[in-house]
């Protein structure tokens, strides 16, 4: 447990966003397989604070639904009315009790590349220095728009935060800027809320002026500087968010990379924040890695492949795919252009070859279904083959049917399996059988009707027709060669 662990970590989500132009609250729109304001939690948990709350307005029942559902022992505290930001942690402490001692951190709900690492610098930073208060801010290389960070010169502790329109020709020159986060003493946070005022020209309480509360009673502000000024980035329309992926992508990447993963093209491959893997897996260019997706050492996935909430075994090798919550054993292989559905397991060295499509299908050791097939509601034991544009039936129209194929099975081309029906050990199946009964073990099943030959149909039937002249010729020439 950290020796900084804060008192509350406060989150501040109850705004509602007007730039995305969504239906969706901002908060919630995702990015990496989270959500913005999930981000933020999962950054904030890695304090280990002894409360944590999220403060939410606008949309309330689907923000605090979507904390329920993914983040579960998160306390809300509803904002009724958007009065700023220093209203909003009123609201969050007086969900909490009201007066806090010890370090309350507040952070913003649209941060999502704020990471745990930065939060606890900026605790530890709040803690060494003895401050009433410690502002999170960055050095940016453009600083337009942004409160300016004014510091003393001979102690380095901040007297301002001067907002761009209102800073002089110096102090928009200075390219501290602040990140919105905070750490602050929590019995002086307390005091110095009740005492902000509503005189500006939005009419709202601002928590930056709490800031300036506190330095006139005679305590320290300070500040903590992020090590990378994209952290602290805010999301406030669709352009932001899409950077932000990127930016998230990048640092994602470049972790599993440092950590023995080859991703032949990182501008060309996504993966959430949730996916893991072993040594000396290759990502081929094109492909997406969602959920809770792990690939396995030596592995090899893609190029132009999706899998999601889906494991990938050692060695095996998935190419051309789209999975979803599928499970693929070691060395096994597939695609190009297949398609788990969940519910797929396929098991070591198996295949699952171009064009099939699989469905709550458990596929044994080294079986292969190479071709054009649909494996749906099925069992195949191991080493078995299925024969290509083979269909397992399970649908009546109205109830799901299962197939179950034994182990070391050779079912023909064009097969249909009509369930409920078993196939047991070592049988065989003929090519184009509409298989209907059990077949029992070692047996061949031949399902199919007689061939018959009418002879001189084409002539008779379509005379005239391409199909009769070349009948014609061949006829003709078969009799001379007679």
């Amino acid at each position: 447990m950290s020796a900084n662990r804060p008192a509350a970590v406060v989150v501040l989500a109850a705004g509602e966003g007007t730039r995305m132009k969504s239906k969706t609250p901002k908060v919630l729109h995702e990015i990496a397989g989270r959500s913005l304001v999930g981000h933020v939690v999962c950054a904030a948990r890695e304090l280990e604070p002894e409360q944590l709350v999220v403060v939410v307005g606008h949309a309330r029942d689907q923000v605090e639904e979507h904390l329920a559902q993914h983040y579960a022992g998160t306390r809300t505290a509803f904002q009724s009315e958007q009065n700023g930001t220093g209203h909003a942690v009123r609201m969050g402490l007086e969900e909490l009790g009201g007066e806090l001692r010890g370090t309350v951190i507040v952070v913003c709900g649209d941060t999502p590349l704020l990471s745990g690492d930065t939060l606890t610098a900026l605790a530890a930073t709040h803690a060494a220095d003895g401050n009433a208060v410690t502002v999170l801010t960055a050095d940016v290389p453009d600083s337009t728009g942004y409160g300016r960070i004014v510091r003393d010169a001979a102690t380095g502790a901040v007297t301002a935060i001067v907002e761009h329109k209102d800073a002089t020709d110096a102090q928009r020159a200075i390219r501290e800027i602040n990140s919105g986060v905070f750490a602050f003493d929590g019995v002086l946070l307390a005091d110095a809320l009740k005492k902000v005022r509503t005189d500006n020209s939005q009419g709202e309480e601002y928590l930056t002026d709490v800031l300036g509360i506190l330095r006139e009673a005679g305590h320290r502000v300070g500040a903590s500087v992020a090590a990378d000024h994209r952290e602290i980035l805010g999301i406030n329309n669709r352009v932001q968010l899409a950077e932000a992926r990127r930016l998230l992508n990048e640092r994602l990447l470049e972790r599993a990379m440092l950590a023995g993963v080859t991703v032949v093209d990182p501008s060309s491959v996504l993966v959430d924040v949730t996916v893991t893997f072993g040594q000396d897996v290759v990502v081929h260019p094109g492909t997406q890695l969602l959920g809770v997706t792990h690939v396995a050492e030596d592995a090899e996935v893609g190029p132009n492949t999706r899998l999601k909430d889906t494991v990938v075994g050692a060695g095996a090798r998935v190419d051309n795919t789209v999975a979803d919550s599928a499970e693929i054993g070691a060395a096994a292989n597939v695609g190009p252009y297949a398609y788990l559905r969940p519910g797929t397991k396929l098991g070591a060295k198996g295949k699952i070859g171009t064009y099939v499509e699989t469905k709550n299908a458990v596929i044994g050791e080294g079986t292969k279904v190479p071709h054009l097939s649909y494996v749906g509601d099925a069992t195949i034991g191991d080493h078995s083959n299925i024969g290509a544009a083979s269909v397992f039936v399970n649908y009546d129209g109205e109830q799901k049917h299962h197939t179950t194929i034994g182990s070391h099975c050779r079912t023909g081309s064009d097969n249909m399996f009509v369930a409920p029906v078993t196939i047991g050990d070592g049988a065989y199946t003929a090519a184009g059988s509409v298989i209907t009964k059990d077949v029992p073990p070692g047996s061949l099943a031949v399902a199919r009707g007689q061939q018959r030959n009418i002879e001189g149909w084409v002539a008779r039937k379509r005379p005239g027709s391409a199909a009769a002249q070349a009948a014609t010729a061949a006829t003709e020439g078969v009799a001379e060669g007679n």
